[in-house]
């Protein structure tokens, strides 16, 4: 990577820089669809120069003799994770979303900043492992049936936002930049192609990527990847000027992909399942990770190689077929913390690529660039849900998760840059689109939450709407001084067994569908969906509901669904399950809540009882030292 000579050292400073992918294949552009935007792994004997310092002189390694024994490749991962996990630390340190430490610490570390660098193309490559991972667990959480109930939004919405916005963009190139009809159109579609990795982590950040705003977005998403392959196909058309040979190769784009999704609904459907069961027989957790792991980047390879289909949607389908099992959420579990710790790899990655001089040569077409991703990609989106019958809440949570763009930006850049029909300048407009949507990513979820009171209270909005929504649950329209439970886990189906069997109203709040769907069938009033979502509890009508009982196990759920309720009907009394001390001190402040009970207290409390019985003490005596013990607790003296 790093030569003795000069001019090696310039091709260095270079090297980082993505012209390294100008020369690939649309094949090769495919298999790296959802990320791939570093160079070619290098051979291992350049590794020794990959971290550099130009105060050391051109060409001079920065590791000392004594370090070499120490892997390079191993150090550049340590160098990664270290920075991204203080940078994410002091991101959380002032309330920012670590996201924006990670992209930080990429941009400190990057080929074009002051400083010691790293090896991109390494970092690139273990990233597109996390966004693979990360879409392998989203797919865990999602039946095709849930993607198939969106079809009619996300798929003519998709489509309708992309050409609008890549329109936009082709008109900022074309003035801006001076390029012709097909730089345009490749400008143009690499702003209006929203990042997967960053949308569908920003809605996990936000407990909305199980509820309807999740599934929207990941139909739009896998529409919009569909779009892109069949743009990678155009584009080597649209820098030749001739169409010969175009209809063949977008049948056979269209063909690929379908033999894929064949292949996985007929084939990975049973197989899968059945060879997870096999492992999981054997009763080691280790295998069992081990099998998940290489079920979904193994199907992600083959989709690449074998299907030209992008290595990310390939571990979706991967895992929307795996997560139709029982085996589905033991895979998710296994995989989060994977999932996790390479996502902020790709994030880093994305901030080395930060290029101050690129920008500094079309500022203007760089600042129109980041508006059309915000105003455009984001804007247009929102508008279109709303136009399209969705709810206010759930379009502006996806617009916001929209307002951005990433990795199939980036490809469609370079091969445009490569087959000559867009300029070099043209790498700086996209890189700050990218990398300053993500950064302003917390500012437009806070945007489009404030445009939300006038739009629910718009007459105009309501009455086209209205026509369009989907009719309340027949059974729930006339229920009254009922009570919402949320959770039907072991907490929840003891309680609802307790209301039933005193033919009490209830309406259960539950996330997982094949429960919800037995719910159902044994005439469980039930909302299915994830309840920190407004959508979701409204339908449980909090306005007319008596009591809420929250069996979740975690706090920060059981705070937001009391927040939410209390919106609707402020006179609500809460029953909540907790963990801590702090959270019962914290509830008993709140007011309003009825009971805060917390497991490993009350069997300490009923262990104690029972155990001073035993011994001979009088029953009242010994009920009378537990309610001492009780009150005496930390939180208890508040309420």
């Amino acid at each position: 990577m790093v030569s003795g000579a000069a001019s090696g050292g310039s091709s260095a400073r270079c090297d980082g820089r993505m012209s390294g992918m100008a020369g690939l294949q649309v094949s090769h552009l495919i298999w790296a669809c959802r990320f791939r935007t570093g160079n070619p792994m290098p051979e291992p004997s350049s590794l020794t120069g990959m971290m550099r310092h130009p105060g050391l002189g051109r060409g001079r390694p920065l590791l000392c003799p004594a370090m070499h024994a120490a892997p390079p490749l191993l150090a550049v991962l340590v160098i990664a994770l270290s920075l991204a996990f203080a940078c994410g630390l002091a991101a959380r340190a002032l309330h920012l979303p670590p996201l924006l430490g990670y992209l930080v610490a990429g941009a400190l570390v990057g080929p074009h900043t002051p400083g010691f660098s790293t090896d991109h193309g390494f970092t690139a490559t273990l990233a597109e492992v996390g966004v693979g991972l990360l879409l392998f667990g989203v797919g865990l959480h999602f039946r095709a049936q849930d993607l198939l109930a969106v079809w009619r939004v996300a798929v003519p919405g998709a489509v309708v936002q992309v050409a609008l916005v890549g329109t936009l963009g082709a008109a900022v190139a074309a003035q801006l930049l001076d390029v012709g009809l097909g730089g345009a159109f490749a400008f143009g579609l690499a702003l209006a192609i929203a990042s997967t990795a960053v949308a569908t982590r920003a809605l996990e950040e936000r407990g909305r990527l199980s509820g309807q705003a999740g599934r929207i977005a990941l139909g739009w998403l896998v529409m919009q990847d569909l779009i892109v392959v069949l743009g990678l196909v155009l584009l080597p058309a649209a820098a030749g000027g001739s169409t010969e040979g175009l209809g063949f190769a977008m049948l056979r784009a269209v063909a690929e992909l379908t033999a894929f999704m064949a292949v996985m609904l007929l084939a990975g459907r049973r197989v899968l399942p059945w060879a997870l069961r096999r492992v999981a027989g054997t009763g080691s957790r280790e295998l069992f990770t081990l099998a998940v792991v290489v079920a979904a980047l193994g199907v992600a390879l083959a989709a690449t190689t074998l299907f030209n289909v992008s290595f990310a949607l390939g571990a979706f389908f991967a895992g929307v077929v795996l997560g139709e099992s029982d085996l589905g959420h033991q895979a998710a579990a296994e995989t989060v913390p994977l999932q996790r710790v390479f996502a902020a790899l790709f994030f880093f990655s994305v901030g080395m690529l930060l290029d101050p001089m690129a920008l500094a040569e079309a500022p203007l077409a760089a600042g129109a660039a980041l508006a059309v991703v915000l105003l455009g990609t984001g804007g247009i989106t929102f508008l279109l849900l709303l136009a399209l019958g969705v709810q206010p809440a759930t379009a502006a949570t996806v617009g916001a998760a929209f307002a951005q763009i990433g990795e199939f930006s980036f490809v469609l850049t370079e091969l445009a840059v490569g087959q000559g029909i867009l300029p070099q300048a043209a790498r700086g407009p996209v890189l700050l689109a990218s990398f300053g949507s993500i950064l302003l990513t917390p500012l437009s979820f806070r945007a489009f939450a404030a445009l939300l009171p006038r739009l629910e209270a718009n007459r105009a909005l309501r009455r086209w709407q209205g026509g369009r929504r989907p009719p309340r649950h027949p059974a729930l329209t006339g229920l009254r001084e009922h009570v919402i439970l949320i959770g039907y886990g072991r907490v929840g189906s003891t309680i609802a067994e307790a209301l039933r069997r005193h033919g009490l109203p209830m309406v259960v709040v539950e996330e997982n569908r094949r429960l919800a769907e037995r719910l159902v069938k044994e005439g469980v009033h039930v909302v299915w969906g994830n309840a920190v979502q407004e959508e979701v509890l409204s339908a449980a009508r909090p306005r007319q509901a008596r009591l809420l009982v929250l069996a979740l196990p975690g706090a920060w759920e059981a705070r937001r669904v009391m927040e939410l309720a209390r919106q609707a009907n402020p006179a609500i009394e809460v029953a909540v399950r907790t963990h801590a001390d702090s959270e019962i001190a914290w509830l008993r402040a709140e007011g309003g809540v009825g009971m805060a009970v917390m497991g490993e207290r009350e069997v300490a409390l009923s262990m104690a009882d029972f155990t001073l019985q035993r011994l001979g003490v009088p029953l009242e005596a010994a009920r009378a030292t537990v309610t001492l013990l009780r009150a005496g607790m930390p939180g208890e003296t508040a309420a």
